[in-house]
C-alpha cells in the first residue's frame, strides 16, 4: 500500500524472511560463519540459539541459499514435541524416503541406505532442525545416534540445531555429555543495540529501493525502546510507521509520528499485557483475608463462651457461699 508512495520495490519489513533483505549484524555474521564452518567440516553438530524473533530461521535460509545442490542435499524441519520414533519418521519423510513396513527399524534402514547412496554419488546430507528446543532429550539423543551413520570412517549425515534459549539448558543436562562432545561450534543471537537497529532499518529501506533518510534520527531511539532490538518486532513497528506515513502523507517520519504509532499499537490486543494474572493474584488475597476473619471470629466466640461459662461457675460458687453463711447464722441464733 505504501510502497509506491515511498518509492519502494517491495515491503522492506515483511515478517516472512526475505533473502534479499538479509541484514548481517556482527552477531549474525558470526552465526553464519559458524554454519559455514560446520559445512566445511562435514561432521558434528552446530547449535544456534537466541530469543524469539532474533533471526535464527533467516540465517538458516541464507545458508541454504548458498549451498551447492550438486554436493549437499539439505532439508529443514520445524519440530514440535516429537518423540524419537516420530522424529525418525519425519526425517525420512523430508528426504522423500518410502518404506514398506512402518517400523522404526525400517525407517532407519531406509535413511541409512539413502545416505550411502548419496555418498556413492560424492554427495552428502544436511539436516537443519528448527525450533529444536521443543524436542525431548530422547529425541535429541536420537539425532546423535543418526550422526553415527558412517562409511569408511566418514559421517554420512550432519545436523544443525536452531532453537530458542531453552535449548541451551536442555543440552547442558547431565545425560547429554555425549551430545555436547559432538558440538563443533555454537552461537547465541541476542537483540540489536541501537546502532544495529538504525543500520538494520536503513539497510532494509535501501535494499527495497527507498530512501534511508525518510526517518529522522530521533525516531530510532523510540523504535529501539519499543522493540527492545528484536528484528521481528522492529519489522512490525516499521511496517505500521510506513503505513501511517502514507495515510497521513508524511514524506519524512518524525519522532512525533512514531510516538503516535506506538500509542496506537499499545491499544491493540496483540500488544496489550494480559490482565488475568493480576486478578489471580488478588483472588487468593481475598480468600486469605476471609479465612483470617473467620478464624478470628471463631477465636472470639470461643473466648466469649469461656467467659460466660466462668461467670456461671462463679455465680454458682457465690450462691453456695451465701447458703453456707445463712445456715451458720441460723444455728447461732
Amino acid at each position: 500500500m505504501y510502497e509506491k508512495y515511498y518509492g519502494l520495490k517491495e515491503r522492506p519489513f515483511q515478517l516472512t524472511p526475505s533473502l534479499n533483505l538479509f541484514y548481517a549484524s556482527k552477531l549474525h555474521k558470526r552465526a553464519l560463519a559458524y554454519l559455514q564452518y560446520g559445512l566445511s567440516q562435514g561432521e558434528g553438530f552446530i547449535v544456534i540459539t537466541g530469543d524469539v524473533g532474533t533471526g535464527k530461521t533467516t540465517i538458516a535460509n541464507q545458508l541454504l541459499s548458498q549451498l551447492n545442490q550438486d554436493e549437499i542435499i539439505a532439508k529443514q524441519i520445524v519440530t514440535s514435541k516429537l518423540e524419537p520414533d516420530d522424529l525418525i519418521r519425519m526425517i525420512a519423510s523430508c528426504f522423500n524416503l518410502v518404506v514398506t513396513e512402518h517400523t522404526k527399524a525400517s525407517y532407519l534402514d531406509a535413511i541409512y541406505s539413502y545416505l550411502k547412496r548419496l555418498h556413492s554419488q560424492h554427495r552428502r546430507a544436511l539436516l537443519l532442525v528448527d525450533e529444536a528446543q521443543n524436542l525431548p532429550l530422547a529425541s535429541i539423543e536420537e539425532l546423535r545416534m543418526l550422526s553415527n551413520f558412517q562409511l569408511n570412517g566418514k559421517p554420512l549425515l550432519q545436523s544443525f540445531l536452531l532453537g530458542q534459549n531453552e535449548l541451551n539448558a536442555i543440552i547442558q543436562a547431565e545425560n547429554m555429555e555425549q551430545f555436547r562432545q559432538r558440538i563443533i561450534a555454537s552461537s547465541n543471537l541476542s537483540a540489536f543495540q541501537i546502532e544495529d537497529t538504525k543500520a538494520y532499518i536503513q539497510y532494509r529501506l535501501l535494499q527495497a529501493g527507498g530512501n534511508a533518510g525518510i526517518l529522522q534520527d530521533a525516531c530510532f531511539a523510540l523504535i529501539q525502546q519499543h522493540s527492545r532490538g528484536i528484528p521481528r518486532k522492529i519489522n512490525t513497528v516499521m511496517d505500521r510507521i510506513l503505513l501511517f506515513g502514507y495515510l497521513e502523507e508524511c514524506p519524512v517520519i518524525t519522532a512525533e509520528h512514531v510516538k503516535t504509532v506506538l500509542e496506537e499499537l499499545s491499544q491493540e490486543i496483540a500488544n496489550q499485557q494480559p490482565s488475568a494474572p493480576a486478578m489471580s493474584v488478588q483472588q487468593p488475597q481475598a480468600v486469605s483475608t476471609q479465612s483470617m476473619l473467620s478464624e478470628l471470629s471463631a477465636v472470639l466466640d470461643s473466648a466469649l463462651e469461656q467467659k460466660i461459662r466462668m461467670a456461671k461457675e462463679l455465680d454458682v460458687l457465690l450462691k453456695r457461699q451465701q447458703q453456707l453463711l445463712n445456715s451458720r447464722d441460723n444455728k447461732e441464733s
